[in-house]
């Protein structure tokens, strides 16, 4: 499915069953060649927004899966770059693809680090926690960067209620809610259930200052909005 070399409708349905640690680890083979993986685009545009705002010294990605976001690490940080996730079949790919890379196997609502690195990045993650989750997912990586330290991750702008898409992911989002409430394990991956303005609000309790950044790179919307922004957390203090 997607491509000759990604999973077949069989691969998939089998990975929607199983929890979303396991499902992972079976997709990780062909993660990248779905439409899962984060497009180098997306990527090539965070590192030009954080760029003016470097440079950077260690860095850490979280929920890094096969590692697409060691691309925009490697650009901006000095020192050692880091990824954590806690599927290991996600992260056995991520050391192929980057050898050089450290890797940690982690639950990010618990992360293991404490002052640690001075810019972390996240892709296409926030799906895969409920709300409730969120201030302790904000809350470890608050800990584990330094003062002045900076987390960053893009955010695209909901579609329209007039457009295919909204309603594509609306009926994927019922879809998962229904088929977690009738099997076991759960598999936690939404489309809406984090908004900018509650995101931004779980980051500025967890103590980060918060602001946006457009991606002027992707474009803009058909009413001159940006596509797709860039949400900048601080940490206090000085870097």
């Amino acid at each position: 499915m997607f491509s000759p070399q990604g999973p077949s409708v069989r691969e998939l349905a089998m990975q929607a069953l199983s929890s979303v640690e396991g499902g992972y680890d079976r997709l990780a083979l062909k993660f990248d060649h779905t439409p899962f993986r984060t497009p180098d685009g997306v990527l090539d545009a965070t590192a030009g927004a954080l760029r003016p705002l470097g440079p950077f010294g260690r860095g850490l990605d979280v929920c890094t899966g096969t590692g697409a976001g060691m691309r925009v690490l490697s650009s901006l940080c000095q020192g050692p770059i880091v990824g954590a996730d806690f599927s290991a079949g996600m992260l056995a790919q991520a050391r192929r693809a980057h050898p050089d890379a450290g890797w940690v196997r982690a639950d990010v609502r618990a992360l293991p680090f404490a002052g640690a690195f001075d810019l972390a990045v996240s892709f296409g993650a926030l799906g895969h926690f409920l709300a409730a989750e969120r201030p302790a997912l904000f809350a470890g990586v608050y800990r584990a960067l330094r003062p002045g330290g900076a987390f960053a991750f893009p955010v695209g702008a909901p579609p329209p209620m007039t457009s295919g898409s909204y309603w594509a992911l609306l009926g994927f989002d019922l879809a998962m809610r229904v088929r977690n409430a009738v099997w076991r394990p759960p598999f936690v991956m939404y489309y809406r259930t984090g908004p900018l303005h509650a995101v931004q609000g779980d980051l500025t309790a967890s103590g980060f200052t918060v602001t946006t950044l457009p991606l002027t790179a992707l474009g803009p919307r058909e009413d001159g909005s940006p596509r797709c922004r860039l949400v900048l957390a601080r940490k206090a203090g000085t870097p």
